[in-house]
């Protein structure tokens, strides 16, 4: 009630129902509610169920300026000055001193955010950006801008510290931008944003009109599902592009750098990142393309090139691995349950399956092999986790030669060496051994103190727990055949 006992028009975003609470509502007593268990060699989506995200997340029919939240925003033009219904109600309901405000920022630029107070609004702060206008042709570039606008709206938040954030719809119809294109984009950066920065920011609200609210009810599954079923029957339906680590389009062929000093060498030790050099745009006119591949090639042979420079080169390749695996039809790898995501060891840390004898290494084609294990894995080595390989009761036609391991090894991003804690191989045979010390010890640097040998599963049980681990029933009965069921006293543990 406002001070006069009428009610008050403004909407508290802390009465408003999460996205995962309408879904608990709604499956009070069904069974295929909660995000907990995994099924056995089920491919997961690259938005895996995560109740701590979809809790954060609101899906609201209004206008967001109605919002009490710590911030809203407003989508305009690039002077600030657009006459779209987004941006007349707020300015209707904040009063006069916001167009005095918004004379002093002296415009905005497409895809920015600039901050203003809200004056008489419930929201403490007004965000402006600019969407992009949409052309098909220039499709990419509209992409990037629209996704720099909610990036940079989030980042805003966050260096202010606001707590709550409404969105409008930022692209408006006159700028012509494709509703549910620009709504995959929407979701999947406000998506990556909580996924990194989840803890600065406690509610993120998606203002929609009665028109756009299908299309958000729609896709909504796809980024925020609520469930494990819910995350499965969304998975198809994903679209190839997915984006970088931040939900931005990735299109590695345009490598364009620019440089501050045309006509002079840089300094290769501030090379940037290759997201990095896709997101930013200097102030210059001067680009250089990316030089020869070939040339690149030749000096790394030659020892020539620097670390930072190989790392880059080494970064580019794995993106064009990267954006075939989401493009690849992969169905049959994914059929053989070969790899898949189980539970968590002591440690906390994400345990990955690997089960040998469902590799038929002479029958598959071993390059989608390895696109399929890029795919699965990029967005599981962004953090630390185990590998559990089950060599039981393999045969010739299963095992992995050194080649194609060497080759994996030097194909895969710098993350996955670096958050991998421990290789688990269990039921190794005595030829097995000597490969692994071989291969560990002669083709690949650092991954020898990470290996441990797992004659029985009792060992195995010391490290993770197995109740977190899928066993395919094979393993399970080799297991009690050779050495008695896993539920009997330890006879030796892992030393790690």
């Amino acid at each position: 009630m406002d001070p006069l006992g009428a009610p008050s028009q403004f909407v508290d975003v802390d009465a408003l129902k999460s996205w995962n609470d309408s879904y608990e509502a709604d499956h009070a007593n069904s069974s295929n509610g909660g995000c907990k268990d995994v099924p056995d060699g089920e491919m997961r989506s690259p938005f895996p169920c995560r109740p701590d995200i979809s809790s954060k997340v609101i899906l609201w029919r209004g206008d967001v300026a109605l919002l009490g939240c710590t911030a809203i925003v407003n989508t305009s033009n690039e002077a600030l000055m657009d006459k779209n219904p987004v941006s007349d109600s707020i300015f209707s309901y904040a009063g006069p001193e916001l167009l005095e405000d918004l004379q002093k920022l002296k415009g905005c630029r497409t895809g920015e955010a600039k901050l203003t107070k809200g004056f008489n609004l419930a929201a403490r702060y007004i965000i402006h950006t600019v969407g992009p206008k949409y052309k098909a042709k220039y499709r990419t570039a509209a992409e990037s801008s629209l996704h720099s606008c909610y990036r940079n709206s989030l980042q805003l938040a966050k260096e202010q510290a606001m707590s709550s954030v409404g969105f409008c719809v930022i692209s408006s119809l006159k700028r012509c931008y494709p509703l549910e294109d620009a709504t995959h984009i929407a979701l999947r950066t406000v998506r990556r944003f909580l996924e990194a920065h989840g803890d600065s920011i406690e509610k993120v609200v998606f203002a929609v009109t009665d028109q756009e609210e299908p299309t958000y009810l729609k896709l909504m599954p796809l980024y925020f599902p609520r469930s494990l079923a819910e995350e499965t029957a969304s998975f198809p339906h994903l679209p190839r592009d997915i984006g970088n680590a931040e939900g931005e389009p990735v299109v590695p062929e345009r490598q364009i750098r620019i440089c501050e000093k045309p006509g002079l060498p840089e300094d290769d030790s501030e090379d940037e990142m290759l997201e990095q050099d896709l997101s930013f745009i200097g102030s210059h006119a001067f680009a250089r393309m990316e030089e020869d591949v070939d040339k690149q090639r030749r000096l790394i042979l030659q020892g020539q090139l620097s670390e930072a420079a190989m790392q880059k080169q080494h970064l580019r390749n794995y993106n064009r691995w990267l954006t075939r695996a989401r493009t690849e039809d992969l169905s049959d790898i994914a059929a053989l349950r070969a790899l898949y995501q189980t539970g968590v060891d002591n440690c906390g840390r994400t345990v990955m399956v690997v089960v040998g004898r469902n590799i038929p290494v002479t029958i598959i084609d071993m390059e989608k092999a390895l696109l399929y294990f890029i795919h699965v894995m990029d967005h599981i080595a962004v953090k630390e986790y185990v590998i559990v390989y089950f060599h039981t009761l393999t045969g010739e036609h299963n095992h992995l030669d050194s080649d194609f391991l060497k080759k994996m090894y030097d194909v895969v991003d710098t993350k996955y060496k670096k958050n991998l804690r421990a290789v688990y191989f269990v039921h190794p045979t005595f030829r097995s051994k000597v490969s692994t010390w071989f291969f560990t010890t002669f083709t690949v640097s650092g991954l020898k103190d990470k290996v441990h040998q797992v004659e029985r599963l009792q060992q195995l049980f010391t490290a993770i727990s197995p109740e977190q681990i899928d066993f395919p029933p094979f393993v399970l009965e080799y297991d009690a055949r050779e050495n008695g069921p896993f539920y009997q006293t330890r006879h030796s543990s892992l030393d790690l």
